[in-house]
Parts: C-alpha cells; sequence; structure tokens
C-alpha cells in the first residue's frame, strides 16, 4: 500500500478541478501517494467530471455538504490506513517534486506531527508572492491573531528565499496543504466540525503541539494557491467565521483562568472591530462580528476541559503584540 493519501475536498467546484486537478495528477509521485476527491454533496457536475475526465483519481461522494472540517474527517476516516495524509485544497496547483519533501522530512523526524510547503500566490504574471492562507508558516500572538512568515494582516511579502530555513518552528501549519501523520490526526481528535470551516487548521495543530509534536514549514517544497475560491475576502460569511472561530479557538486550547483574561481583552479589541466597520460603513462585517460573538457564548459551552498550559508562552512569536507592532509600529514583516 503505498504511504500517502493526498485528499482533496471539493464542493461545487467543477471548474477548480478542471483548472487545478491536472497539475496535482501529473506532479504527484505515483508511487509514493493515492489522490482522492472527496466532494462534500456537489450539486454541480463535479462527479461527472471526476468520473469522465480524472478516472484514475479516487473518489468519495458524501451526502450533502459537511463543511471543510467534517468533510475531511469523513474522508480521512474512509481512507484511514494510509501513513500520512495530506489535506489539500482544490485551488492549488503543485509543481513537479511538490510532495516528495514533506514525506521524507516527516520520514526522517519522528518528533515532527505535521508540515506545509511553501505557499505561494497562483499568478498569471509568474512573479512569486506569498499567499495570504499560510506563506512561510503560521504564528500566534500573544492575543490569538494570527500572522506568518512572509504575510502579517493584509502586507504579504514577495518570495526571495527570505525564509528558506527549516529549523524554526511554526505554531500552525496552513489547510491548503498539510500533510500530517494519520494516527496522530486521529489521536489529536481530527478537525472540530463545529468550526465548519477558517481556523479549523488552527485549532488541530494546536492540539497537535500539545500531544508533544513539533511543526515545520519545508521550503524545498512550494504549491500555488489561489485563495478565497470558496468564501473571498470582505465576505461577511468569511468574517463571522473568523471571529467566531478565533474565540473558540482561544477558549479550547489555554488554560481556563488565562483563556478568560485573554478573551475580556478580545472582546474589546473586537468592540473597535466593529466601531471601524460601521465607520467604513462595512454593515454586512458589523453584523457578522456581532453575530459572532452571540454564537460563541453559546458554543463554548461545549468545550469543558481545558490544557494546564499556555503554549502562548513558549515560543517568542506568541509574546509578540502583532497589532500593535503593524499598525501603530509600521511593521510589515516577519
Amino acid at each position: 500500500m503505498k504511504p500517502v493519501a493526498v485528499i482533496i475536498l471539493n464542493w461545487n467546484g467543477a471548474e477548480l478541478l478542471r483548472r487545478y486537478l491536472p497539475s496535482v495528477v501529473a506532479n504527484t509521485n505515483p508511487t509514493l501517494a493515492d489522490i482522492i476527491v472527496a466532494d462534500n454533496g456537489s450539486t454541480d457536475d463535479s462527479a461527472s467530471i471526476l468520473a469522465n475526465e480524472f478516472p484514475g483519481v479516487k473518489t468519495l461522494l458524501l451526502d450533502k455538504n459537511y463543511g471543510f472540517a467534517e468533510g475531511y474527517n469523513r474522508a480521512i476516516a474512509a481512507y484511514a490506513d494510509y501513513r500520512y495524509t495530506v489535506l489539500l485544497n482544490s485551488d492549488v496547483r503543485t509543481p513537479e517534486q511538490w510532495l516528495d519533501p514533506l514525506v521524507e522530512y516527516l520520514e526522517n523526524h519522528p518528533d515532527v506531527g505535521a508540515v506545509q510547503p511553501k505557499l505561494l500566490k497562483d499568478r498569471q504574471d509568474g512573479r512569486q508572492v506569498f499567499e495570504y492562507a499560510g506563506a512561510a508558516g503560521g504564528y500566534l500572538d500573544r492575543h490569538g491573531y494570527p500572522y506568518c512568515r512572509g504575510r502579517i494582516f493584509e502586507s504579504i511579502e514577495d518570495d526571495n528565499g527570505q525564509y528558506d530555513n527549516i529549523t524554526p518552528s511554526i505554531f500552525w501549519a496552513s489547510g491548503a496543504c498539510i500533510a500530517v501523520r494519520t494516527e496522530l490526526y486521529r489521536k489529536a481528535g481530527g478537525l472540530d466540525a463545529d468550526f465548519f470551516a477558517h481556523m479549523e487548521e488552527i485549532d488541530l495543530c494546536w492540539r497537535i503541539r500539545l500531544l508533544g509534536y513539533d511543526l515545520k514549514m519545508i521550503p524545498q517544497s512550494r504549491v500555488y494557491h489561489l485563495g478565497g475560491a470558496s468564501l473571498p475576502q470582505g465576505n461577511p460569511k468569511k468574517t463571522y467565521l473568523n471571529f467566531r472561530n478565533n474565540l473558540l479557538l482561544l477558549h479550547k486550547n489555554l488554560p481556563e483562568k488565562e483563556g478568560r483574561r485573554l478573551l475580556v481583552i478580545r472582546r474589546l479589541m473586537d468592540t473597535l472591530a466593529f466601531g471601524m466597520a460601521l465607520c467604513k460603513l462595512h454593515l454586512g462585517d458589523a453584523k457578522a462580528i456581532i453575530r459572532a460573538h452571540r454564537d460563541f457564548r453559546r458554543m463554548r459551552r461545549n468545550y469543558t476541559t481545558h490544557p494546564e498550559h499556555n503554549l502562548l508562552h513558549d515560543t517568542p512569536e506568541g509574546q509578540r503584540n502583532i497589532v500593535v507592532e503593524h499598525y501603530l509600529l509600521r511593521k510589515n514583516k516577519f
């Protein structure tokens, strides 16, 4: 049996399949991995395209849209015998030799639970620009705001090889392309289905780290991500999911007392974000922030156990105040 399952979750992405799946098929080592498309109850012609145009790709047809998190959980449960699983977005173009360095690193470093490649923007002009979703590896600041090597909020760097080192650990790997030990994925509990989409991979990576494993970005591997294919930036639903899930992320993974204190601060900061949305007349975003906090208060009751240790204290990146650094001190680079 091959050691790797490359699982692509699809929902009404027929055109994305035609655009991006050929590169995955052509450039994935066929002796190393099987390519599997899990269809999340699509109502377009995705199923017929997979059957007629990609007969060599394994398919799993789910009965409805379970969201990013539960869709992947069901797909990985169905293909649980692979040693490693790669979660790959349907809008990712893969060049030659994209997979081999990821698997090789996991094989040679048993203390590492998951890895990601460099994530670059899929552009027509060929310019090498980091992609928002994960860039060269993700971190959280002291207040739980995500940022990356190569991307701080809306400031995104060109890739000039400045982060081509494996030595630093990353706090989270992007769900656009993450290779994880399959048994560890299950041991950590998989992706949290209640998140539905957005930040669910950060939550998973936090739990992997709580189990004692490291995470790395492997610069010898790179992929090109379109980004925003399902929910573009500026969509109030994306705003809602990001705000709600970030609160859930902190509530779940911080010690209870520290989490309670931090969430008070975050409510104040999110109130400022709400005010900014109103000032800009982004009424959909303002409503989304209110709804996110309302639903967080309801959903947090589902999480009654908390770790004893705050992992943010273990890294210099977790001590930073990225909001102050970026918006007041004008720091735009990692």
